[in-house]
């Protein structure tokens, strides 16, 4: 991506952009612009689920040195939940009190406010950025309207690596498991109390119905069809169906419970002997669990047979603005702000591998390669970014896919996880639960 975009169908390019900014700091400095002194502090709200206490330092650089470079301007940084986002969003939307920014929603969540017309456009901060300085095709997925952009990444991810313990592999006299009959003999060689083989999530939440759709990919299917029809009734969604199944005696009873730091608690504390999930794992062994840091890598998940390609869940961690939010000027600048190298590199060596840079000149430069644990564990960041950057999720679930804007209702409506507790749980029928499945995605496709 290297031109420059256009917001509103007229131009604004990055040079505009900057003359602007410079303009407006002159005007600051003859005293022409209100400053503390003279008007009231401009406050600005950022929201974000991702808090840990390492991501909150860097947030708090990013702030100060944004606030310190804007006299009269506070920002808030408040926190939401990645289950609990929805309902916070709708809330804010239905009572017009909008934060200014929010940060590491999925992209699916952001193309679906954008269709229903509660967001700005993003074109302005992308152009602030510089659209040369992401990688190739990094905001294809936020142009959900022709020439508009409704937000951009903060990173990438790579959801559903499979994380394993060298050491107990090698004790097991194991390799790696590439499809998934070699996953579930693995597991059931590794389980040995007080170790289970794996945590897969079976609880009635997100990471249940987005874990769920790797696996009817790594079946070979899809939710979908490349234009929107939908697509469950078929061998590929069953086979998932049933291996899901499989995998329960497998996992730690509380695994009826989980959700994402449930099941990353479990690989990083020693309880599993394979993991499922980000570049996160790296921090949190090394801060909890350091005595198997020498023991650990990760791997694309494994898939029904090797005629079956990987498939990643990137969840795209998003920027967005939403329509209304006050002090458009000046969040649009703080927006950018975030991308600025000091703070952007803080952010992301907050939880390295966790969320990958957007940006080829930060992903290239000598600051983000030095930290330690990308060192330590070069290849598996290497691993991660090429799987995050082929990854989709299920607002673009392949390259032959229009995206999906209902995305984010159908993820929050748990059908998928539903569909899991119902089978795996319940044990209806498959055929009963399949079918249910399509009625509800077809009544939620055309809400």
């Amino acid at each position: 991506m290297s031109k420059t975009v256009s917001q509103s169908g007229h131009g604004v390019s990055r040079r505009a952009v900057l003359a602007g900014m410079g303009a407006a700091g002159s005007m600051a400095a003859a005293g022409t612009m209100p400053t503390p002194a003279t008007a009231q502090t401009v406050t600005l709200r950022w929201w974000s689920p991702q808090t840990a206490p390492a991501q909150r330092e860097a947030y708090n650089f990013q702030i100060q040195t944004f606030e310190a470079a804007n006299p009269g301007v506070k920002v808030n940084f408040e926190a939401t939940s990645d289950e609990g986002y929805p309902a916070q969003m709708a809330a804010a939307f239905a009572s017009g009190q909008v934060p200014n920014v929010v940060t590491h929603l999925p992209s699916f969540a952001v193309s679906s406010y954008w269709q229903n017309g509660l967001l700005e456009p993003f074109n302005d901060v992308i152009n602030m950025i510089g659209p040369q300085n992401f990688f190739e095709g990094a905001n294809r997925i936020y142009e959900v309207t022709p020439g508009q952009f409704a937000g951009t990444g903060i990173g990438g991810s790579a959801a559903n690596m499979m994380w394993l313990r060298s050491d107990l592999m090698r004790e097991a006299g194991l390799t790696t498991p590439r499809t998934w009959d070699q996953l579930r003999a693995a597991c059931q060689r590794l389980q040995r109390a007080p170790v289970f083989g794996a945590p897969l999530p079976y609880a009635r939440n997100s990471m249940t119905s987005l874990i769920f759709i790797t696996f009817v990919h790594g079946a070979g299917g899809s939710i979908f069809t490349p234009d929107l029809q939908v697509n469950v009734e078929n061998d590929a969604f069953r086979n998932a169906l049933e291996f899901y199944k499989s995998m329960r005696e497998f996992c730690p009873p509380g695994a009826t419970n989980y959700s994402w730091g449930d099941s990353l608690t479990a690989f990083v504390s020693g309880a599993t002997a394979t993991g499922i999930y980000t570049g996160r794992v790296l921090a949190n062994v090394a801060q909890q669990n350091p005595r198997i840091a020498d023991f650990i890598s990760c791997q694309p998940y494994p898939t029904i047979s090797t005629s079956v390609p990987h498939w990643t869940f990137n969840d795209f961690p998003s920027v967005m603005i939403p329509k209304g939010a006050p002090n458009l000027d000046v969040t649009k600048r703080f927006a950018a702000h975030l991308f600025r190298a000091d703070g952007y590199i803080r952010q992301l060596h907050a939880a390295p591998g966790h969320v990958l840079p957007v940006l080829k000149t930060v992903y290239e430069s000598a600051a983000y390669q030095e930290n330690a644990l990308i060192k330590k564990y070069a290849a598996d960041v290497q691993i991660m970014s090429q799987q995050a950057s082929a990854g989709h999720n299920l607002g673009w679930e392949t390259v032959r896919h229009k995206p999906n804007t209902k995305a984010g209702q159908i993820v929050a409506s748990h059908v998928f996880a539903e569909a899991v507790q119902r089978y795996v749980g319940a044990n209806e029928p498959m055929a009963q639960v399949v079918s249910g499945v399509a009625r509800r995605l077809e009544e939620l496709m055309r809400a």
